[in-house]
C-alpha cells in the first residue's frame, strides 16, 4: 500500500503545532529518524554500541542513495556538506572558467574562486534564468554550475537545455539537487550532469552532515579527495601506514564520517524509499501552485516564472507578513524582500489555505 500524504504526515511531531512550509530551510524531523538516534544515544550511554557498526553507517547510506537516485553506488562520494562536494570537484578538474549564477547558495558557488575564473550571471527581474546562463556560455567555459531549483527565488532552471548549451562548448556540469532531491523525479538529462551534490538534511530529511556527491562514471577516475583519510582507501580499510591506496571509484572522495548524522540519514533514505515517487512530485508542486493561484487574487505574484514544490513572492511589508504567519503558526523564511515557502509530501490544502488567509491579512 502506498504512503499517503495523510500517512506521511502523521510520522512528524511538530505538525500537531505548526504549519510547515520551511523544508528549504530545514525541515521537521520525522519520528523513524528521531527513533534511530535516540537508539544511537541510548547504546552510546549505556556503551552497548559498536563503533564499527557505526562507521559503516556511511557507507549503507551510500548504497540506500544510490538506489534511490538509479546510480551505481560506486559514483557516489559520502561528503558532509555541498560545499565538500563543490570544493573536491573545484580541486580536481583543472583550473579555468566557470560560470555560476550571481545569486547561487555560497557553498555552491564559493569553493570555485580559489582556483577558477568565476563569471556571475546577474538575475533579471529577481530571477536566475536559463537563457542568460546559457549566453554566459562559450569556448572558454569549463564548468557551469547551478542549482536544479535556485534557493533564493524557487525557480526551475531548464536542465536539458543547460546540458545541451554546455556540451557544444565542451563544458561540464555540476549541479546541486539539494533543493529538489526528495521531492522532484530526477530525469535523464540531470543524470547526464558530470557531478551532482546533495545535502541530505532539507528535503531528505536527513540529519545535518550527511551529503552525497555524484561524479559520472567517466569523471570517477579524476576525483582526487579534499583532504584523504582512512576512509579513501580500497576495501577493506585499513588504519596504520603504507601509501595513500586511493579506491578506483568516488568512495576516494569520502569524508571521514560522523557516525550520528550517517546513522539517521539510513533511517530518513528507508523512509523516503517508500514514498511513490510520482505522487510525491505532483501533490508537492499542485499544491504550490494552488499558493500561487490563491495569492494572485488579492495581487501577490511569485519570482519564479517556472512551476516547483517552492515558492517565493517579493513584499516590500516582510515585517507585517512575519508577524501574520506567526500568529497563524505558519513556518516560513522570511527576508528583507521576499518570503519563502516550500511544500513537502507532509503537507496538505488546509495548510495552504492557513498561508494564504495570513497573507491576506497582511496584504
Amino acid at each position: 500500500m502506498a504512503v499517503t500524504p495523510a500517512r506521511f504526515r502523521a510520522l512528524f511531531p511538530a505538525l500537531r503545532s505548526s504549519i510547515w512550509l520551511d523544508t528549504p530551510g530545514s525541515p521537521p524531523a520525522a519520528r523513524p529518524v528521531t527513533a534511530a538516534l535516540r537508539d544511537v544515544l541510548d547504546d552510546w550511554d549505556s556503551g552497548s554500541f559498536s563503533w564499527i557498526n557505526w562507521d559503516g553507517a556511511a557507507d549503507r547510506a551510500r548504497t540506500r542513495f544510490a538506489s534511490y537516485l538509479g546510480v551505481d553506488a560506486g559514483q557516489v562520494a559520502a561528503v558532509g556538506s555541498v560545499a565538500e562536494a563543490a570544493a573536491t570537484v573545484a580541486r580536481s578538474v583543472p583550473p579555468g572558467r566557470v560560470v555560476v549564477p550571481e545569486q547561487e547558495f555560497r557553498s555552491a558557488s564559493f569553493p570555485w574562486y580559489e582556483r577558477h575564473e568565476v563569471v556571475t550571471v546577474a538575475p533579471r527581474d529577481g530571477v536566475t534564468r536559463t537563457e542568460d546562463l546559457i549566453d554566459a556560455l562559450d569556448e572558454r567555459c569549463r564548468m557551469l554550475v547551478v542549482s536544479a531549483i535556485t534557493s533564493r527565488d524557487g525557480q526551475r532552471l531548464d536542465l536539458a537545455a543547460l546540458r545541451a548549451a554546455s556540451d557544444a562548448v565542451g563544458a561540464q556540469m555540476f549541479i546541486d539537487l539539494t533543493q529538489s532531491l526528495g521531492v522532484l523525479a530526477v530525469d535523464d538529462d540531470t543524470m547526464r550532469a558530470d557531478y551532482l551534490a546533495v545535502h541530505g538534511y532539507k528535503w531528505m530529511l536527513a540529519p545535518r552532515g550527511a551529503a552525497w556527491l555524484v561524479a559520472r562514471t567517466d569523471r570517477c577516475a579524476g576525483l582526487r579527495p579534499l583532504a584523504a583519510n582512512w576512509h579513501s582507501t580500497t576495501r577493506p580499510l585499513g588504519y596504520f601506514g603504507g601509501p595513500p591506496d586511493l579506491a578506483p571509484d568516488a568512495s576516494r572522495c569520502d569524508a571521514s564520517p560522523a557516525w550520528f548524522a550517517w546513522l539517521g540519514a539510513v533511517a530518513a533514505l528507508d523512509l523516503l524509499r517508500t514514498l511513490p515517487a510520482a505522487r510525491v512530485q505532483r501533490h508537492c508542486v499542485d499544491l504550490a501552485q494552488e499558493l500561487v493561484r490563491g495569492a494572485a487574487e488579492f495581487g501577490m505574484h511569485p519570482l519564479a516564472t517556472t512551476a516547483s514544490h517552492i515558492v517565493v513572492f517579493p513584499t516590500r511589508t516582510p515585517d507585517r507578513i512575519a508577524a501574520e504567519l506567526v500568529a497563524a503558526g505558519v513556518r516560513a523564511t522570511v527576508s528583507a524582500d521576499r518570503v519563502r515557502f516550500g511544500v513537502h509530501y507532509f503537507n496538505e490544502a488546509s495548510d495552504i489555505d492557513s498561508v494564504l488567509a495570513a497573507l491576506r491579512r497582511a496584504h
